[in-house]
């Protein structure tokens, strides 16, 4: 049963320190890279964000069946039923990674999973050689899977302008294909960070590479034992920018952040910095702080790091200001269309997200501050947590099934009851 929570707060300044879970990204990409390597590579640090606990479950040895939802209504005689149920991250990494295994297997997920299309990374590993089938609609979940294949060449071409999930996904699996693997990327790489990232924890588990280009080569190469530490999440950390961003006063430090970051969400430090945050790498983290300064800049570019885009349209909205944004592209197919999405919700305090061509320009001159509010989440982790920083602005917020944070930050609303904001659970 959904269940909802009031999100209140008295007084507009934050003061503390928060403690983040392992990055899902970051996590999602070792765990995998681990069960690859056959034991060599070890993971320490994991998150607890329900979508690495799902994909954990999924590879661990003593795993053979994973079913989340008993009514999944397929016919999987005796295939392994691996259902991830909300786990966008899992469902494309677990694609590569069940053709190099020696089973055949029904991956399936929630609802929504079955409406978010994957036929470009299917038709790549088929392209390789893998034999994929599709067991309700064609180029979505779910997806019949049999391991083991001849690899029938080493070069594809995949266009660049789509999630780089797919990408990573190809990536993960390359080294351990007999004729390694070129990616020959066609047109401009979006989400160039995520990919970055996929290589670099190659690298530090053996994998060596090279990028020349719009050509990314992994040849077949084994891996060496190594430990992977997962640095806390940056898409975690945002939230409380932007909490430091609508707050009078704010000084906070988040444990463990580097400066030198894998995650492409480490960006944030440049994007609040427009807003007066900044952001002081000491003591083993990073302490942020609020100052009085305009806010000038009206252009934000997302394309390298879209899981953000929630975050700073919000406030944006919140304060205001009238930016527009680019690189939304992906936006549309995440857990829920989250331009939409953000469009409804906005609405409620006066505010529109208008798309002109590739941009989308927020109009804040009917903004008004509400007494009370209710966000919808749409079944979308990122809705609840880039929504619940207007408690500073609105004196009451509703956020509607507010245990979906579950997915990526399980802690977001005890550590928000920690920095003096009152949580109050609804029962519907």
């Amino acid at each position: 049963m959904k269940q909802n929570i009031i999100l209140t707060k008295k007084g507009k300044s934050v003061n503390g320190t928060i403690q983040l879970t392992g990055s899902k990204s970051e996590c999602n990409r070792a765990l995998v890279i681990e069960a690859l390597s056959g034991g060599k590579v070890k993971v320490e640090n994991i998150s607890d964000a329900a979508d690495t606990v799902t994909l954990l479950e999924v590879l661990s040895p003593k795993s053979k069946v994973l079913s989340q939802h008993e009514n999944s209504g397929l016919k999987t005689q005796d295939l392994r039923l691996v259902n991830i149920g909300p786990a966008g991250t899992a469902m494309r990494f677990l694609t590569a990674y069940f053709t190099l295994q020696d089973e055949e297997v029904i991956l399936t997920g929630s609802e929504r999973m079955k409406q978010r299309p994957i036929g470009i990374l299917v038709n790549a590993l088929r392209e390789i050689g893998a034999d994929i089938g599709y067991a309700e609609n064609d180029g979505f979940p779910p997806l019949r899977i049999k391991g083991g294949f001849e690899q029938k060449t080493g070069t594809i071409s995949i266009k660049g302008d789509i999630s780089s999930q797919y990408i990573t996904a190809l990536l993960l699996i390359a080294s351990q294909l007999p004729l390694g693997l070129t990616l020959q990327i066609e047109g401009e790489l979006t989400s160039r960070p995520y990919v970055e990232m996929t290589l670099a924890m190659l690298q530090q588990a053996g994998i060596q590479h090279q990028w020349d280009g719009n050509s990314i080569h992994i040849a077949k190469q084994d891996f060496k034992e190594t430990t992977l530490y997962v640095e806390p999440d940056w898409s975690a950390a945002s939230y409380w920018y932007a909490i430091a961003a609508l707050a009078d006063e704010a000084e906070l430090f988040l444990p463990g952040l580097t400066a030198y970051s894998l995650q492409g969400d480490s960006v944030i430090t440049e994007i609040m910095a427009n807003f007066g945050i900044t952001s002081q790498f000491k003591d083993g983290g990073v302490h942020l702080k609020k100052e009085n300064k305009p806010l000038s800049r009206k252009i934000f570019d997302m394309k390298s790091c879209p899981d953000l885009a929630q975050t700073v349209i919000v406030v944006c909205a919140a304060l205001g200001h009238d930016a527009t944004f680019t690189g939304l592209e992906t936006l549309k197919i995440k857990e829920t269309d989250r331009i939409a999405a953000l469009q409804n919700e906005l609405a409620k305090i006066g505010v529109k997200l208008i798309e002109k061509g590739q941009a989308y320009k927020l109009d804040c001159s009917e903004r008004h501050t509400p007494a009370k509010i209710q966000i919808d989440t749409y079944d979308d982790h990122r809705m609840a947590m880039a929504f619940a920083p207007l408690a500073l602005v609105v004196p009451e917020v509703e956020v509607e099934d507010y245990m979906v944070v579950e997915k990526s930050y399980p802690a977001f609303w005890e550590d928000l009851q920690i920095m003096g904001f009152e949580v109050l659970q609804q029962n519907k």
